[in-house]
């Protein structure tokens, strides 16, 4: 009997390994499934969509403090920088703040050169964009005011109004800086700092009483002759010094305004 069971259980074992063993399939469906999932991030991968990847790419240099990314534009745009990065001086944006203040300014420029010169009086002042702002000199003060006085001409009320429009529709803090040439001041002055200042304040309350600019806008403050912006005696350096100054004041911080004198020079004006 028991040779009998042994020679059946033989028969069933050789009936067994005569099938097929299909066990590798499972393992090739497994490899053919990875390698499908491989192509697929291959293809997905090399399919770069150029705009995010500048963006990303931007984001990083700005992260680590970098100004500029060759093939850049706007470091900034289209990415969310984390606010604790963000307080890191290294990582704001000093540059692009810098470019759009100065073209802030430019733009104020022009508007005020194209409400002169529609009035013909587009000699009677000149502009200086610096780390201030933006500088509006009178020119001559024999055009503003008459000889050892303070009170403005007729030509200065025409000036004034049209620069005054314009200054009236911004924000910024505006000095008016009165200066005197080194010639003793005579009476009805005690000094040239009286003089100086004398013009100035009546440059500021023209400003605001005439064009309705917020008295808390506007400071008057006169240097005596004290800063001269060149040396000499002749009638033209005398008359170069005798001046009185429009700056409209950046609201930017130190670190911006200081790059903006390279960029003007660095931008043909219009």
């Amino acid at each position: 009997m028991t040779s009998a069971r042994r020679a059946r259980g033989r028969g069933h074992e050789d009936a067994a390994h005569d099938e097929p063993d299909e066990r590798w399939a499972v393992s090739y469906a497994d490899m053919v499934t990875v390698l499908m999932c491989l192509f697929i991030v291959l293809y997905a991968v090399s399919v770069v969509d150029e705009t995010k990847y500048d963006q990303l790419k931007n984001g990083l240099a700005a992260a680590f403090g970098q100004s500029q990314v060759e093939g850049g534009g706007d470091l900034t745009e289209g990415l969310v920088i984390p606010p604790e990065l963000l307080v890191d001086d290294g990582v704001r944006d000093v540059a692009t703040r810098a470019a759009r203040e100065v073209d802030s300014l430019e733009k104020m420029r022009q508007d005020i050169s194209a409400a002169l010169a529609s009035q013909g009086l587009q000699d009677t002042v000149d502009f200086v964009i610096d780390e201030r702002g933006l500088k509006v000199g009178l020119v001559g003060a024999e055009t503003f005011f008459a000889d050892n006085r303070a009170d403005l001409s007729e030509k200065a009320d025409r000036v004034l109004d049209l620069i005054g429009g314009v200054l009236a529709a911004t924000g910024n803090q505006i000095s008016i800086e009165g200066h005197a040439d080194h010639r003793a001041a005579i009476p009805p002055f005690d000094s040239n700092w009286e003089l100086s200042s004398g013009r100035a304040t009546k440059v500021a309350r023209f400003l605001v009483e005439r064009k309705g600019i917020a008295g808390t806008r506007v400071q008057a403050v006169g240097f005596s002759d004290q800063r001269p912006i060149v040396a000499g005696d002749s009638p033209e350096d005398l008359a170069a010094n005798r001046r009185v100054d429009i700056v409209v004041l950046s609201a930017e911080d130190e670190q911006v305004r200081s790059l903006i004198p390279g960029l003007v020079q660095a931008t043909p004006q219009s």
